[in-house]
């Protein structure tokens, strides 16, 4: 394939090429709820066994699971890339809380945490909100491209007919 007259092709930066390699799932809502739940529940124990439950690593690795979950849900379901990040912070912090005294003990730890990390979960919550809202600008843009296209490119079956007086 050449490049059209006039134009000359850009070489693709490496880093383009390299994302293009990386997997490209799409998920269902419930799939990509899945994978940011456990995703984070895995990586808060992980936090918990090598680091002794750091916030701030967690809330660091929160960040490109979010942009992952908003990359890989499907077209259909962007709109649920922000209400499924704060759902799996809240998973995923249940092992770092610490929390003690039982159930209530553990109930008030994770909502603490929760109060204590809330820029974290906005910060992710704006990530993911920004990337679906940017997947979704374009679908509709290249939908409407489309569009003008077929109404371009459609001919008339037949001249239109005048009203019969």
């Amino acid at each position: 394939m050449s490049a059209p007259e006039g134009r000359s092709r850009r070489p693709v930066p490496p880093v383009v090429l390299a994302l293009r390699r990386l997997p490209n799932p799409r998920l269902t809502g419930i799939g990509a709820g899945l994978f940011a739940a456990a995703t984070m529940f895995v990586l808060a124990c992980l936090d918990l066994l090598v680091l002794d439950g750091s916030s701030v690593v967690f809330g660091v690795l929160f960040l490109p699971v979010c942009a992952l979950t908003a990359l890989w849900v499907r077209p259909a379901d962007l709109v649920t890339a922000p209400i499924i990040v704060p759902i799996a912070f809240a998973v995923g912090v249940i092992p770092i809380a610490g929390g003690t005294g039982g159930f209530g003990g553990q109930t008030m730890a994770v909502v603490t945490a929760l109060a204590v990390h809330a820029g974290w979960l906005y910060g992710g919550t704006l990530i993911a909100g920004l990337i679906a809202t940017v997947r979704k600008v374009r679908l509709m843009r290249q939908r409407q491209r489309r569009m003008l296209l077929a109404a371009q490119t459609a001919r008339p079956s037949q001249s239109p007919r005048r009203p019969r007086r």
